[in-house]
């Protein structure tokens, strides 16, 4: 891989070399434009120690990591406070490995993190559609006159994929216009995760970006988290819905973002980012 990655130690079951792995899996621990409390930049390094409390194995999915090709190539090395620069490196990194017909997950990071990740699998894969599971409708079309913030990514993806191309679950937080201006450019299902089954039996074929958005959970399953808003699905919900997307036959790419573990001394939220990433894990796996 051509950008520097920090060396740590690898997720639970993810020692496979590079050149032999299927799917790859990296971190981009940025948080520069977090509209609230800052943090998830910590995430990586909380996850992978905290992943050796899990098993390999998913008795929700029946599949082992033991049994999977993943790389853990660390946290990319990114510059702080230098937003373009920061998605620059992580659009390079994306298309890496895209183009070394690979697939991979990445962890963030806020989410901002995602657009230049879902950039690159559009320009391998111009079919593309986004599967975005999130309390937050990040439709905006600038904060505080920035076009590149957390609250705008999902806006920034619409800039290139267009319309009926995003789909949208777990929404619970927006302002009104956003809510307005989804339903004539989005698909966007408020406050449950209800409608995944049909959308991913229409999109079985496609292409498919997935991006998970933790604050999606109740803070009363997930507090540590930098936005977190009363209301939420159920951690079991999560899992049914990522139960769901085994039927995509063609998911290229996926991340986990937005956990931001110094708000959850517990360390429960970090336990619930750690089980997530192994179930996506398994999931862009063969």
């Amino acid at each position: 891989m051509t950008n520097k990655m920090i060396s740590t130690n690898a997720f639970i079951g993810c020692e496979t070399p590079y050149t032999e792995a299927e799917v790859v899996l990296f971190g981009a621990p940025f948080d520069g434009t977090v509209s609230f409390r800052p943090g998830t930049r910590f995430a990586g390094q909380a996850i992978r120690p905290d992943s050796y409390g899990l098993e390999t194995y998913s008795p929700y999915l029946d599949k082992d990591l033991q049994d999977a090709r993943v790389f853990d190539g660390g946290d990319l090395e990114l510059p702080f406070g230098n937003t373009e620069r920061v998605l620059e490196q992580i659009g390079d990194c994306s298309r890496d490995v895209l183009a070394d017909g690979k697939k991979f997950l990445m962890i963030g990071g806020e989410h901002l993190v995602s657009l230049p990740a879902i950039r690159a699998a559009y320009e391998k894969y111009p079919d593309l559609h986004v599967i975005h599971i999130d309390a937050h409708t990040d439709l905006r079309d600038d904060y505080m006159g920035d076009p590149l913030s957390h609250a705008s990514i999902i806006r920034r993806c619409h800039d290139f994929l267009g319309d009926g191309r995003i789909y949208q679950f777990g929404i619970r937080s927006g302002m009104k216009s956003e809510f307005e201006w989804a339903e004539t450019h989005t698909h966007l299902e408020k406050f449950t995760l209800k409608t995944l089954g049909p959308v991913v039996e229409q999109l079985k074929d496609k292409p498919v970006y997935v991006t998970i958005d933790l604050d999606v959970l109740d803070p009363g399953v997930f507090p540590g988290t930098g936005t977190p808003e009363p209301g939420g699905i159920t951690y079991r919900e999560l899992l049914t819905a990522i139960d769901e997307l085994q039927q995509l036959s063609n998911i290229v790419a996926a991340d986990v973002v937005e956990l931001s573990p110094q708000y959850d001394p517990s360390g429960a939220s970090t336990a619930a980012a750690c089980k997530t990433i192994r179930e996506m894990l398994l999931t862009l796996c063969e």
